[in-house]
């Protein structure tokens, strides 16, 4: 029973002094957006499924997977949560006192007369003082009885979680961007093989008009123009193959590292799905659970803490200094008995003239915190504007497909019925020609089109928070800021960091708290101390036996990091 009671103070006294706090209450701002046209709380989400089911081509899937791992842009935002980590585990070192150990000799020679007066009665003699001490303690440990230190490790911790949703962040946009960037050289490919076949169609045209014209049936005009449609394809073969190299530069750079040479982007467009459909109607609370307004209302969390930290200026502030040691004239008699000396030094520190700066680094906060609230602001209409331009354009696209799809079948039975007219002498070259061109055109607009619906379905995914997950999950997703492993918590629980908070489990079997990694139910009424610290949970809970003719029986049941 001793070693559970050591055991609580241990993990409860620094939560204990910095208990208190003068963060403002934090609220979440309302939304300045209007609700989504197609929202609706029985939508599916798209954060929910997984990047392998929504690009099914095995290429791409391939492609994406060599991008999460190489990409240079991702690595420098996995890079800077890390950096963020050890700034927060910095912080939260100011919460415990830092305890030294020191040994040290002092030797110091006097002048004669300033020791003593000799043996002999004479004049005092020259000499020397040595001074031995070995010893462990602390100094300047603040006792954060206004929660200075705690606000500030709050702050750091937010920062923190705002870079881990920034990082979610460019993992989803990489995702989106390898994709569109594949189905771009895609559509190169497509329409790289629809110059190569309309010059190869032109070049046949202009030979049978050079005959013609050989023989007299021709005129010169409709060779000049048979010619000017072959110079045409091959400058639109010359402009797509630059495009296609471009355009794999572009892929190549997403991915990192060079394109695996078995990747095979022959057949173009055709070559099968690349992009599953999402289905209609998304949650109404998406634009919340997206890593960039989680990141950006991070930054408002962390502003409001830092009010907290400018008020408790105003405050005395209590240090504590203290050592525990031996002390001795002989190195010899530095651990005996009656060598053991301490030390103990409270101070309080009261502010009273500071020239203004305190007055100016709590305006400075809650500038800082109106800053950061219109950040969020615009972050969430970002989002909006993001969404509703892809869900406008998806209602408009297929539509536009469609259309396109029948001009060209079109053009092309026009097409072929010019050139049995001109063949047989019917009509002149120009009918067959204009013809010709419109085909052309038409079979570019309609690749044009396949690759906007295409790109618009990655832009959807991606906006409404797709592409974290490699599988897809069953796991309901939460509206609140959460880490990166997951976890979450509404506003009635304690805001993470590392404090110890209480919540009574007035039922038997209800859940404690609803940490991600603690899944265990409670068989009795308990009391769960719990604490939170750069995605790490650790929860000590008590439960609250009530025997017939006993009291109340605290007890540590379980202890999990």
């Amino acid at each position: 029973m001793n070693c559970g009671l050591a055991r609580l103070l241990a993990v409860t006294l620094p939560a204990l002094l910095s208990a208190c706090t003068l963060e403002p209450n934090y609220h979440r701002p309302p939304s300045p957006v209007p609700a989504l046209v197609d929202g609706s709380r029985d939508g599916v989400a798209a954060s929910t499924i997984g990047w392998r089911e929504f690009f099914p081509d095995p290429q791409l899937q391939r492609l994406i997977a060599v991008a999460l791992a190489n990409n240079r842009d991702l690595r420098i935002a996995a890079l800077n949560v890390q950096y963020a980590q050890a700034r927060y585990r910095i912080q939260r070192a100011n919460l415990f006192p830092t305890v030294d150990a020191s040994a040290l000799e002092e030797v110091e020679r006097f002048p004669p007369g300033v020791i003593g007066p000799s043996t002999s009665g004479g004049l005092p003699a020259a000499g020397t003082l040595r001074f031995y001490n070995v010893g462990i303690g602390f100094s300047s440990y603040e006792l954060d009885f206004f929660g200075r230190i705690r606000s500030l490790n709050h702050a750091a911790l937010e920062q923190y979680l705002s870079l881990d949703e920034t990082r979610r962040s460019a993992q989803l946009t990489l995702v989106a961007e390898a994709a569109s960037a594949y189905v771009t050289v895609l559509a190169d490919e497509t329409l790289l093989a629809i110059t190569r076949e309309t010059l190869k169609n032109q070049n046949e045209s202009y030979a049978l008009t050079q005959r013609m014209f050989g023989g007299g049936t021709s005129t010169e005009l409709a060779l000049r123009q048979a010619e000017t449609t072959v110079d045409a394809a091959r400058a639109n073969l010359a402009q797509y193959s630059r495009q296609l190299a471009q355009d794999r530069d572009v892929l190549q750079l997403l991915l990192g590292a060079p394109i695996p040479e078995d990747i095979d982007f022959a057949g173009g467009l055709d070559r099968g799905p690349a992009v599953a459909e999402l289905e209609e109607g998304i949650p109404s609370d998406v634009l919340l659970r997206r890593p960039d307004v989680l990141a950006a209302e991070y930054q408002l969390r962390a502003a409001n803490a830092q009010i907290g930290a400018a008020r408790a200026a105003f405050l005395p502030a209590i240090t504590l200094t203290g050592s525990f040691g031996t002390a001795s004239a002989e190195l010899s008699d530095l651990f005996k008995g009656d060598s053991r000396t301490w030390t103990f030094l409270p101070q309080v520190s009261v502010p009273i003239f500071a020239g203004g700066a305190n007055v100016a680094n709590l305006q400075a906060s809650r500038t800082a915190r109106d800053t950061a609230t219109a950040q969020y602001e615009r972050a969430i209409q970002s989002a909006f504007r993001e969404v509703a331009d892809a869900l406008a354009a998806r209602r408009t696209l297929d539509d536009q497909l469609a259309a396109q799809q029948a001009l060209m079948t079109a053009s092309a039975a026009a097409y072929r019925l010019a050139q049995m007219r001109f063949r047989g002498g019917v009509d002149s070259y120009l009918s067959a020609l204009d013809a010709q061109r419109a085909l052309y055109s038409a079979q570019q607009q309609l690749q044009g089109v396949r690759l906007m619906r295409l790109q618009n379905l990655v832009t959807l995914y991606k906006a409404l928070g797709g592409g974290l997950l490699e599988r897809a999950s069953t796991a309901p997703a939460g509206d609140q800021p959460s880490s990166s492993n997951g976890s979450t918590w509404d506003s009635s629980e304690p805001e993470p960091g590392l404090s110890l908070s209480t919540k009574v489990v007035p039922e038997p079997n209800q859940r404690v708290g609803r940490l991600s990694d603690f899944d265990q139910k409670v068989p009795f009424a308990a009391i769960a101390l719990y604490t939170r610290a750069m995605g790490a949970e650790s929860l000590l809970w008590f439960a609250l036996q009530n025997k017939p003719g006993r009291p109340y029986v605290v007890k540590i049941c379980s202890f999990s990091t």
